[in-house]
């Protein structure tokens, strides 16, 4: 009765606080397990950004509730935000849940299944569903577990839980609470432990990434808490890029830009999130800042790093866009020229600001902005990915591709996926990798050297 699946829905976060769940219940005795069919306790770690994803999370819980009438002990949970955003109302539709545990719980979870089960088997009273969600103070600091069998070169390090934005599209405020920061130290020494079971790069979490350390530290020789703890990072021996998401346009001080330059593991990416090219729609949206803004701030890191990609999150058929909205956030998707974006199509979540308006946008004039800025996508990405045909970049060998006998996957600087023929001594290493052909999605080439021994050193480079 330990055998344990989980399924995560969403973002990044997510994935981060499944794996933390599954280590603590590995500390705890219990088997983690892929296959949800050989488990004897499924949870489901959901996601409410949109109603979608919801819906996909409780059709999969119903149909896991049915199995539990075929075999009585078999356990069922949600947890994360969907948790947390509908609460007890899920026993409403699903009453033979078994628990139903927050964003601020997840270190909660072990006792608690636990506790079922020892009422299960007879030694402990019977109680009905658990439910979860109250706030805790210090849960941000639970996030720091990994599962101890996994040997991955890239890992996520959480550094911060809630988000005090109020954006008119968003619910993440409701299900994560207000911003929670980690101490430097905490931080630093996962990062530590990490490096010393093999991982070269972290990528660093947050609601709002930039916004760490605002609740527990001030400004020192005129760098934010979030520069701070970059630099603490850096620092680490053997540790060879540093990345962050999701950040805010309003974290990108100098400070910030200025990093980029003298802190090399950050390599030449970032994810800046634009959401609209029209200012008028960007005040709609609550989103505290200008086009012209944003285009400093990219004039800015592109200076600090020329070579600099950038991706970025859209939202097209905001309630009230007009062409004239679109045309302008088409005109800066292009000006920018990002090399990677996530565009959505508006839909109105629950519960949310934006949802009381009327979506007056009709569908097919969504998709049509939708594909439009695919397009363009389409056409920065290749061509972004054809420049490098001919060069020779600097790749941190992640592991084995999915397709190809003794084919490699690792990423560059500028963080684009690479395919190449290798062997597993190089994992964990930087390789110089010749490029010879691009697609869309991915470069491909060749490394330039047999073995790890005769490779590049571990150094950062920039491509």
């Amino acid at each position: 009765m330990n055998r344990v699946a989980i399924k995560t829905y969403g973002c990044q976060m997510n994935l981060r606080d499944s794996e933390a769940v599954a280590a603590l219940l590995r500390m705890r005795g219990y088997s983690i397990v892929e296959d949800e069919s050989e488990a004897d306790i499924v949870l489901l770690n959901t996601c409410s950004v949109r109603d979608q994803a919801e819906q996909k999370a409780l059709g999969k819980a119903g149909y896991l509730v049915a199995r539990k009438k075929r075999n009585p002990k078999f356990l069922v949970g949600i947890i994360g935000c969907m948790a947390q955003n509908r609460g007890s109302e899920l026993l409403d539709q699903l009453p033979d849940l078994d628990l139903i545990v927050g964003t601020q719980k997840f270190h909660r979870v072990p006792e608690h299944l636990d506790a079922i089960i020892q009422s299960m088997n007879g030694l402990g009273p019977l109680g009905s569903s658990v439910v979860d969600l109250e706030d805790e103070a210090g849960s941000q600091d639970t996030i720091r577990d990994h599962i101890p069998e996994a040997h991955p070169v890239s890992e996520f390090v959480s550094i911060m839980q809630g988000c005090n934005m109020h954006c008119s599209f968003c619910i993440v405020p409701k299900t994560r609470g207000k911003e929670r920061s980690r101490p430097v130290e905490s931080i630093v020494d996962e990062v530590v432990r990490l490096v010393e079971n093999g991982v070269r790069e972290v990528t660093l979490l947050g609601q709002i990434v930039t916004s760490y350390g605002k609740d527990i530290l001030r400004p020192l020789d005129g760098k934010s808490p979030f520069v701070q703890l970059l630099e603490a990072i850096h620092r680490i021996p053997e540790l060879e890029r540093i990345r962050f998401t999701s950040p805010h346009p309003r974290g990108f001080k100098q400070d910030l830009i200025d990093a980029f330059g003298y802190l090399p593991k950050l390599g030449s990416y970032v994810h800046l999130p634009l959401q609209s090219g029209s200012d008028r729609i960007l005040r709609e949206m609550k989103r505290p800042y200008s086009v012209a803004s944003y285009m400093d701030i990219v004039r800015g890191l592109k200076a600090a790093v020329p070579d600099l990609s950038i991706s970025t999150d859209i939202i097209v058929g905001y309630p009230g866009e007009t062409d004239e909205d679109f045309r302008q956030t088409e005109d800066a998707f292009t000006d920018v020229g990002f090399d990677m974006a996530y565009i959505f199509k508006y839909s109105p979540r629950s519960g949310t600001p934006s949802a009381e308006i009327a979506d007056t946008v009709p569908e097919e004039v969504k998709e049509a902005r939708n594909q439009i800025l695919l397009d363009h996508l389409h056409r920065q990405s290749l061509d972004r990915n054809l420049a490098y045909v001919g060069t020779t970049q600097p790749v941190l060998v992640e592991g084995r591709a999915k397709r190809g006998e003794n084919i490699f996957m690792g990423r560059n600087p500028s963080f684009r996926k690479v395919l190449f023929p290798a062997t597993p001594d190089l994992m964990g290493k930087i390789v110089p990798v010749a490029i010879t052909s691009a697609t869309v999605t991915v470069i491909k080439g060749h490394v330039s050297c047999s073995h790890a021994l005769d490779c590049w050193p571990s150094k950062i480079h920039r491509s």
